[in-house]
């Protein structure tokens, strides 16, 4: 049992390392040029400090997640772990909550502040980052299972009674 559940986790930790791998290069090869009324311009995702966060923490957390894939299951750095795992999931959900805002402003526009929506020039681009915040959503998910498994591993023998 406990070589199944050892196996489980290092799957879901893969998962996860792939997932946050693939979000931050998603977005991170977003571009797309167009020309609109004989202006051209370019959309990039560093043109926006919300998607540059979204890299940046996807490529960290994807680094953690690729140095755990090797870290022994019975060593004591575990109970690290689950506290390293608490921090890196609020920054994934800071990180896909930034993005997304500004994604809905670039799809939507908001007419009260005179924000024009620009995915109906540059669709490509838009396409590419509704990819990587679905990636992003999904290594969220997963990093939120491994959380509640790694406090259930580190808590449970603390709260079982041993008589």
């Amino acid at each position: 049992m406990a070589e199944t559940k050892r196996i489980c986790t290092f799957l879901l930790r893969l998962i996860a390392f792939g997932t946050t791998l693939s979000a931050a290069i998603i977005m991170a090869s977003s571009h797309e040029r167009t020309t609109v009324l004989a202006l051209s311009f370019e959309a990039r995702y560093s043109d926006t400090p919300a998607f540059k966060y979204f890299v940046i923490v996807n490529a960290v957390v994807s680094i953690y997640g690729f140095l755990l894939l090797f870290l022994p299951s019975e060593s004591l750095l575990w109970r690290l772990v689950v506290a390293l795992d608490v921090v890196f999931t609020m920054f994934l959900t800071s990180s896909i909550s930034a993005a997304l805002a500004i994604a809905y402003v670039g799809k939507k526009g908001n007419p009260n502040a005179g924000w024009l929506p620009i995915c109906d020039q540059v669709t490509k681009y838009c396409n590419q980052v509704k990819g990587a915040l679905a990636v992003g959503f999904i290594s969220v998910i997963i990093y939120m299972l491994l959380l509640l498994y790694s406090i259930h591993r580190v808590l449970n023998p603390l709260l079982v009674d041993k008589s």
